[in-house]
């Protein structure tokens, strides 16, 4: 019992005798430290006293797809610390190949009782991905909220950047430059905001009298490697310039140019999404459309807030403008506008 007062108190910051209050139910302790202590027993794996069994976890899951693309923990820094500020302790769970899948982690989030459940990036974006454990969480009424778009028949809550927006913004900024050979590396063709991406591609095109021909369109998955292996399709074919659905596809696309002996953005423009970290120190610097993850991530555990505290709120989504942010990666294309 000692050791457990300790690694408790430690954990929340406040005295063992503060916690051994609350572990007896006596008065005299605040409902956030209360409710502070409680989180952290179950963070720990200990069991709650009997008297306090009835109550559900102040755990959230925060459910990602991956570490390495850098917008994901700029997501979760957000998301927990916003959790953190309203009494809720963020549990991060975390994909990997041929690891837990995102419906174990539901299981399993579902054994520790959560009070809701964040996604950021997920099977949800995909239309023949499985969803079924999207439908126990409905079932079950457990609070959801999804970040960036979605399937259409789960019926979550949901904020994401306006993948149309963000398209028109790279595509004028290049054709400003004079680039008419403009192509597109895009996530699968069932990834919900790359179908998003393209249609808005699409009505750009028609709008200046042009059009976006098949092989201008290359699909990868979300990596440098898939984006270098979709660019290089998309140089055999002569495009000058080339908008990317992620940060990590761009710098793919960077590799390719060079690989083809390429400058950029001498002979080809790139432009990348989300504008994670450390996309201003690259060579060159990337031109990219900014998803604004502080107003997202916030928004997001507000709306499951509200669901936790018992009100219902519209299975809406909620759209968020993107930001062009432009450096080193576009310019003019080359004379005659071939490669």
């Amino acid at each position: 019992m000692t050791r457990r007062l300790a690694q408790v108190a430690q954990k929340v910051g406040v005295s063992e005798a503060t916690v051994s209050r609350v572990l007896n139910g006596k008065p005299g302790v605040s409902d956030a430290t209360r409710q502070a202590v409680l989180s952290a027993l179950d963070v720990l794996g200990y069991e709650r006293p009997t008297q306090l069994r009835g109550e559900r976890a102040r755990l959230v899951g925060l459910v990602l797809p991956e570490l390495q693309n850098p917008i994901f923990p700029a997501f979760a820094e957000v998301v927990g610390g916003a959790l953190a500020q309203q009494g809720l302790t963020p549990v991060l769970c975390t994909q990997t190949k041929g690891g837990v899948s995102e419906a174990d982690y539901v299981e399993l989030l579902l054994q520790q009782q959560v009070s809701g459940v964040v996604f950021a990036g997920g099977l949800y974006h995909q239309e023949d991905a499985p969803h079924d454990h999207y439908k126990v969480l409905a079932d079950r009424k457990i609070p959801v909220v999804l970040i960036n778009a979605a399937i259409d028949r789960l019926g979550f809550p949901g904020v994401s950047c306006d993948d149309s927006v963000a398209v028109e913004q790279a595509w004028r900024h290049l054709v400003s430059l004079g680039h008419e050979r403009i192509g597109l590396v895009l996530g699968p063709s069932d990834h919900v905001p790359s179908q998003r991406k393209l249609a808005a591609a699409r009505v750009l095109a028609q709008e200046t009298g042009t059009s976006i021909p098949d092989e201008w369109v290359a699909r990868a998955m979300f990596s440098l490697e898939g984006g270098q292996a979709a660019a290089m399709r998309l140089l055999e074919g002569g495009v000058t310039g080339i908008i990317c659905a992620s940060d990590p596809l761009a710098l793919g696309a960077v590799r390719a140019a060079r690989r083809r002996g390429l400058s950029v953005p001498g002979d080809v423009s790139v432009v990348g999404y989300d504008d994670s970290a450390f996309m201003n120190c690259t060579e060159p610097p990337l031109t990219t459309v900014r998803q604004p993850i502080e107003a997202m991530g916030r928004a997001a555990v507000e709306l499951l807030s509200v669901q936790i505290g018992g009100r219902t709120v519209p299975s809406d989504e909620l759209l968020f403008e993107p930001e062009l942010v432009v450096r080193g990666s576009t310019a003019q294309p080359p004379r005659g506008n071939s490669l």
